[in-house]
C-alpha cells in the first residue's frame, strides 16, 4: 500500500476544461492523481444519476472517492434540535457516499464558544455515537466516519479532541488537517518534529493500524493572532505554512498509507501532485 493524493472539489484548471464532476476521475488519472473528495459542504445534493455515473467513472479510472459532509454540522450544538439535525446530515452524507462509491465521510465537530471545551466534547461524543448508530441501522455500516481537526480557536477539534471522538468506534479514522492545526497553534505545526509528534500521538491513541491509513487534509492557511484560521492559500505562499516536504519524508520513512486531500485555493490538483511527487521521491531514497 502507498499514500494516495488528490484534490477537494474542482480546481481552476479542471473548471476551465470540464463542466461536470463526472469528468473528474478521468482528469485526475490523466495527471497522475489517485483520489477525489466530493464536496457536500453546502448540503447533500447527489442525484442517483450523478452518483452512479461518478461511481462508474471512478472505478473505470482507478480513482478512490471520499465525501465531505456539510459544514454546518454541529456535533456540539447547544440546542438538541441542531444536534439531531446534524445526525440527519451525517445520515444523508452516508447515503450519498454509498451512491458515489466513497467509503469515508469527513465530519466537522462544531463550536464550543458557549461552553467549556469539556462540555462541548461530551455533547459531540454523544451526537457522533447516535449518528453512528443511525448510519449502521440504515445499512451504511461500511461508511467510515472521519472527524476533522479544525483551524479556529473557538472550534471543537484540536488533535486530542478528534482522537477522543475516534475512540468511540474502532472504525473511525481522524481527518488530520495539518493546515488547520498549524493555524490554531499560530505556526507551531510546521516542522519534521511537530509532524512526528502528531503521528506518534495518533499511534499511541488509536494504534498502528489506524495510523497507517488515516485521512488527511493539507493546505497552507493564513491565520490571525486572535482567531486562528483565516483563509486557504496555495503552495506558492511563503509567509504561512505548513510546508509539506518534511511530512512527505516522514510518511515515506514510516511506510504509512494515508489519504491526502489537498485543499489549496484553486490549485488543489497542482499542489496535490507536488505532494505526491515529493512522497515518491522520498520513497525511492529508502
Amino acid at each position: 500500500m502507498s499514500a494516495i493524493f488528490g484534490p477537494a472539489g474542482s480546481s481552476e484548471e479542471f473548471s476551465k476544461k470540464f463542466k461536470s464532476t463526472v469528468d473528474m476521475p478521468e482528469y485526475l488519472k490523466s495527471i497522475g492523481l489517485d483520489v477525489f473528495e466530493y464536496q457536500c459542504g453546502q448540503g447533500v445534493r447527489v442525484s442517483d444519476a450523478l452518483g452512479s455515473a461518478l461511481k462508474a467513472k471512478a472505478e473505470e479510472n482507478g480513482i478512490t472517492l471520499s465525501l465531505h459532509a456539510p459544514y454546518f454540522i454541529s456535533l456540539s450544538g447547544v440546542e438538541q434540535e441542531k444536534r439531531d439535525k446534524s445526525i440527519d446530515y451525517i445520515l444523508q452524507s452516508a447515503a450519498a457516499a454509498r451512491k458515489i462509491g466513497a467509503k469515508r465521510i469527513v465530519i466537522h465537530s462544531g463550536s464550543c464558544s458557549k461552553m467549556t471545551r469539556e462540555e462541548a466534547l461530551a455533547l459531540a461524543k454523544d451526537t457522533l455515537s447516535r449518528a453512528r448508530k443511525a448510519v449502521v441501522e440504515a445499512g451504511y455500516e461500511d461508511i467510515i466516519f472521519c472527524p476533522e481537526t479544525m483551524g479556529k480557536f473557538n472550534q471543537l477539534g484540536n488533535l486530542d479532541e478528534v482522537l477522543e471522538l475516534c475512540c468511540l468506534d474502532d472504525s473511525f479514522l481522524p481527518t488530520v488537517d495539518f493546515g488547520h492545526l498549524n493555524a490554531r497553534t499560530l505556526g507551531e505545526v510546521n516542522s519534521r518534529e511537530a509532524f512526528e509528534k502528531i503521528l506518534d500521538k495518533i499511534e499511541n491513541r488509536l494504534g498502528a493500524d489506524r495510523l497507517k491509513v488515516f485521512h488527511s487534509h493539507f493546505s497552507k492557511i493564513e491565520y490571525t493572532q486572535n482567531g486562528g484560521e483565516k483563509r486557504h492559500l496555495t503552495f506558492e505562499d511563503n509567509l504561512y505554512g505548513p510546508d509539506f516536504e518534511p511530512l512527505m519524508e516522514l510518511i515515506a520513512k514510516k511506510d504509512l498509507s494515508p489519504t491526502f486531500i489537498c485543499e489549496s485555493a484553486g490549485t488543489q490538483d497542482i499542489d496535490a501532485l507536488a505532494m505526491k511527487k515529493r512522497y515518491l521521491f522520498e520513497k525511492e531514497k529508502i
